[in-house]
This record gives structure tokens, C-alpha cells and sequence, in this order.
């Protein structure tokens, strides 16, 4: 338990992810809240502020308007994906 006084709450939670909380929580020998806390902790804990990502801006020439070569049949899923490895590579030289 945390240093600080503990506070009593009521949390839903999918069977099936309770279940499996259980389990990895009684595997490590330790308790659900415990377990719960640890994974709230990660959650909440502050960023880096240059981790933030900005609005994707699309490939347009300047030619025509349009996409730039090689972007035209793309559908924008799969640019959000281009723009998600290009964001990973730049916080791989990431250094807060």
C-alpha cells in the first residue's frame, strides 16, 4: 500500500478483464489493487512535452494542389501510418 491514505472506490470492469487481472496479479504474487494501481501510475504519469503530436499534414504540391507523386492512391489510413513511423523514428532519437 501507497504511503498515502488509501481511498475506498467502485470501478465496472469487463468480466473477462477481471479474470485475467486475477490471475497475472496472483501469478506476481501480489494484489488486484496493487496491480491496478501500478497500471493507473503508468497511465497518468506526465509525458514529455516534445512527445506531443501535431496535425497531420498531408504530401501537396505546390505544381498542382493535388498529392504529391507517389501519395495519390494512397487511402489516408494508410498515410496515418506513414506519419505513425515517422513520428516512432523521430522519439527513437528522442532525448528529454
Amino acid at each position: 500500500m501507497s504511503r498515502h491514505m488509501a481511498e475506498r472506490t467502485t470501478v465496472r470492469l469487463p468480466e473477462e478483464l477481471l479474470r485475467r487481472a486475477k490471475r497475472k496479479a496472483a501469478a506476481e504474487g501480489r494484489t488486484l489493487t496493487s496491480l491496478i494501481e501500478d497500471g493507473l501510475r503508468l497511465l497518468v504519469r506526465e509525458k514529455p512535452k516534445a512527445a506531443k503530436r501535431g496535425r497531420i499534414v498531408l504530401p501537396v504540391s505546390s505544381a498542382t494542389g493535388g498529392p504529391m507523386p507517389g501519395f495519390e492512391n494512397l487511402k489516408f489510413s494508410e498515410i496515418q501510418e506513414l506519419d505513425d513511423l515517422e513520428y516512432v523514428e523521430r522519439m527513437k532519437h528522442f532525448k528529454p
